[in-house]
């Protein structure tokens, strides 16, 4: 019900703003064939350029992680994080091989591995969705691996500095720390009303799991950090690639010793992608449209523009809010969030505090309304519960943590 009344709001506000902007304001007569070139554009590119890509990494990383489950190798994981996991999901039987598959996705997001996280967590939900009792509608243990998929958590932006390096900027790792910062605060946001709505039981385990996850986060930032920018950029370009790489190695090679037929294995697990991917293109196309209308009309120009004229009703400092488009837009499209971060360093400068701040919002959370069409769609869930507005709290918290870790790093 969520979903569908924001995706009828994005349609009927962008009709509303698109004819106020018509009768009112000269020079907009061409409003209407904008927003028309717009829903046609977005419809080919939701295809094009969304999910014939997506098909191919769905085809090789699910024919890879039928070889990892034949051998065995989810299993295992499943197993060695069964007591952390089993306090996050206490729907799921033990062992579960979605637990294993939900590692797998939460893992390569850490990475800055987008492409290769989505697979796995595609095959996560469709365990999820065999152990669901009402199957059209979202079970806790769904939602609680979407709010938390949304939160992006990641440790290295890897991304985000190549794009800050296109850019011309003279410290592209500037934003290492405070990226990593602000999703750690979004995923944890995320935990704890998830938690709260299911009334999980915090027990020690639970909390030692958090906290042995922030210390993690916190080594690595420290030791990051005493690196020189060059080490930085270098760790951030070869470090996700090369894990990614021998993970892949190391899973043909497991099946090889479990005497697999690893071939044959790998073809059986990507016959599955295309099937995947022809399922969640009209979510991808309903979902990616409406959010192209939304933003050509103006509408969230106007949205940015009412919040920075609030925010400076109260007297507290709006040198943010030129940056504010990249948070609001990154919820709703990745790509649009990052073509608005490229557009923000290249007017502002990347180095300046908008750029830096740009580039933070960019990394402190992932494309919920995006991931909900995707996950959802891919498992024929109509009934999203509370999954939405949980998502978009913990983004919310996440901007505010990264406005408050850009001015302690960025602004002088």
């Amino acid at each position: 019900m969520a979903l569908n009344i924001v995706w009828v709001a994005f349609f009927v506000i962008a009709f509303i703003v698109a004819c106020i902007k018509f009768i009112f304001i000269p020079g907009n007569t061409d409003i209407f064939k904008i927003l028309s070139d717009g829903i046609f554009d977005s419809a080919k590119s939701s295809v094009i350029d969304v999910a014939f890509p997506l098909a191919g990494t769905m085809v090789f990383f699910l024919g890879i992680m039928n070889i990892a489950e034949k051998a065995g190798a989810i299993l295992k994981l499943s197993k060695l994080l069964n007591p952390f996991m089993k306090r996050l999901f206490p729907g799921i039987p033990d062992n579960h091989p979605s637990m294993g598959h939900m590692v797998m996705n939460f893992s390569a997001n850490m990475l800055g591995l987008d492409n290769a996280a989505t697979p796995f967590g595609l095959k996560a939900m469709e365990g999820l969705q065999e152990i669901n009792e009402e199957k059209d509608t979202a079970s806790n243990a769904m939602i609680m691996f979407l709010v938390l998929h949304t939160s992006g958590l990641t440790i290295i932006p890897l991304s985000i500095l190549a794009y800050r390096l296109a850019s011309g900027s003279h410290n592209p790792a500037s934003v290492f720390i405070p990226c990593v910062l602000a999703t750690v605060c979004t995923t944890i946001a995320s935990i704890l009303i998830v938690a709260f709505k299911q009334k999980l039981k915090w027990d020690k385990v639970l909390v030692g799991g958090i906290l042995g996850l922030v210390t993690f986060v916190g080594v690595l930032m420290y030791w990051v950090n005493s690196m020189n920018d060059e080490q930085k950029n270098l760790f951030g370009k070869v470090a996700g690639n090369v894990l990614l790489l021998i993970i892949i190695v190391a899973i043909i090679i497991g099946g090889v010793i479990k005497k697999l037929n690893v071939f044959d294995a790998f073809i059986e697990g990507a016959q599955y992608g295309f099937g995947v991917v022809l399922k969640v293109i009209p979510y991808f196309v309903g979902m990616l449209v409406a959010i192209r209308v939304f933003r050509d009309s103006g509408a969230l120009d106007y949205v940015v523009n009412g919040i920075s004229y609030l925010i400076g009703l109260t007297g507290i400092d709006t040198a943010f809010t030129p940056a504010l488009p990249v948070a609001i837009m990154k919820p709703f499209s990745g790509g649009g969030a990052r073509g608005l971060m490229l557009d923000v360093m290249k007017t502002r400068g990347a180095d300046s505090f908008v750029g830096q701040l740009a580039s933070t919002f960019q990394g402190s959370s992932d494309t919920t309304f995006y991931i909900i069409a995707l996950y959802y769609g891919s498992v024929g869930i109509k009934k999203i519960r509370y999954s939405l507005w949980a998502g978009i709290a913990a983004d919310f918290i996440g901007v505010i943590c990264a406005i408050i870790i850009g001015y302690i790093f960025f602004k002088h």
